[in-house]
């Protein structure tokens, strides 16, 4: 394992935190209304499992975005990282804003394909740089693709 590089580890992290923050804007605000205690299935963990399980996977996205830049040889992968890394954490801002922020799980279920497609771009970018940081993608994938579930059956 290599020296860690202090500054590059920091700005992943404050990358994911703003990322973290502005979804949290939407989500916050959304939780305990009456409109999403309607709509919420009955499937849905309680609402406290939410906060815990995305603080440990804005932890491995940040770490995974860390080790697959700093490994990353030469200027085109890392603008291949740079853009798939940011697309996806743009979208995860938007899937709360369409979800939460403008009540439309319609919405929400189109951005969160997109979300999902993301995830699996960010895997198959980091897999050819740095295996470990594609593996601490993986639990992102499989909570998105459980919230995909949730999601769906808010509004069928």
């Amino acid at each position: 394992m290599g020296k860690i590089r202090i500054v590059p580890l920091i700005l992943c992290f404050l990358i994911v935190i703003l990322v973290a923050f502005l979804g949290s804007l939407f989500t916050s605000t959304g939780t305990g209304t009456e409109w999403y205690q309607q709509i919420k299935p009955s499937i849905t963990p309680p609402n406290f499992v939410f906060p815990i399980a995305w603080t440990i996977l804005f932890v491995l996205i940040a770490i995974s975005l860390y080790l697959v830049w700093t490994n990353s040889e030469n200027k085109q992968e890392k603008t291949k990282v740079a853009w798939v890394f940011g697309i996806n954490l743009v979208l995860n801002v938007l899937w709360s804003l369409f979800f939460f922020g403008l009540r439309n799980p319609l919405f929400g279920f189109i951005e969160i394909i997109f979300l999902w497609l993301t995830i699996w771009m960010m895997i198959f970018i980091s897999w050819k740089i740095n295996k470990t940081g594609a593996w601490f993608l993986i639990p992102y994938l499989l909570w998105v693709s459980f919230a995909s579930i949730l999601n769906l059956l808010a509004f069928i």
